[in-house]
């Protein structure tokens, strides 16, 4: 079965090391590359991975021309970048429409790196620009090593920016909520047609019978095979997804037909 993975960070190669080496210590865990592209592009080959989107972040609102630029600059047949903006910046709006005119296939929206919460209604002008321009926002959810008191995005902040952008295309990371995934299962699976959940660190983290209930009530046609590369493998993933008896039809379906309708 073809496998395209939705949920992978690399970097230009000058900042790559320094900023794996940060990453590592916040996350008291060793990347699995070395957080270049050609690195991630030679691992995910050996993984079995057809193509993935490349998520970056703009963590300062000054970082928005090169961040993005950088993203257009790596789009291949088998890479597919996601853009960013950073909430304080002025030209936010404008910068997602040259998102779009980039090509780009999305945005990366991460609250924790960039300092805000999900349900903000200062975001709401952001999500509905997304929205209008056909971008889906890939937001990470839940717990994050870097503040893992404070939840940027949790599963009910998140249900609340469902509703008031319905027509946007929103993907929340990490089964919709790293270690809130009780959570998930009351109040997002299932609940919002709008709504896709990635299945970044479920290879190593979820188990296999919270899996399998998050995709029966979500729907296998809202799930997105993601591995959070370089902070987990896609192999582990595929493996669990295999081994909780999905049919084909679902199983091709996650791990590549519906990343194919957002990105193709």
């Amino acid at each position: 079965m073809q496998l395209i993975d939705f949920h992978v960070h690399a970097f230009a190669d000058k900042i790559a090391g320094r900023t794996i080496a940060a990453l590592e210590a916040t996350a008291g865990k060793a990347a699995v590359t070395n957080g270049t592209l050609s690195d991630t592009e030679a691992k995910m080959q050996g993984w079995g991975v057809d193509g993935f989107v490349l998520l970056s972040i703009a963590t300062k609102p000054s970082q928005h021309l090169v961040c993005n630029n950088w993203a257009a600059s790596c789009r291949s047949d088998h890479v597919f970048p996601f853009g960013s903006v950073h909430p304080d910046g002025e030209d936010a709006l404008a910068e997602l429409e040259r998102i779009k005119a980039l090509g780009l296939y999305g945005v990366k929206l991460h609250p924790d790196y960039q300092h805000f919460y999900a349900d903000e209604e200062r975001m709401l002008p952001i999500y509905r620009k997304c929205g209008e321009l056909g971008l889906p926002i890939l937001f990470h959810a839940g717990v994050d090593p870097v503040c893992p008191d404070d939840i940027h995005c949790t599963p009910r902040m998140a249900a609340k920016i469902l509703e008031k952008c319905p027509d946007t295309t929103m993907i929340l990371a990490h089964l919709g909520g790293n270690q809130c995934w009780d959570e998930v299962e009351k109040v997002l699976a299932g609940q919002f047609g709008n709504l896709y959940l990635d299945t970044s660190l479920a290879g190593s983290y979820v188990a296999e019978e919270q899996l399998a209930r998050l995709i029966e009530k979500q729907g296998a046609d809202r799930f997105l095979f993601a591995s959070d590369c370089p902070w987990d493998t896609p192999d582990l993933t595929r493996d669990k997804l295999r081994r909780i008896g999905l049919p084909d039809e679902k199983l091709q379906m996650i791990f590549a037909e519906n990343a194919k309708n957002l990105l193709m």
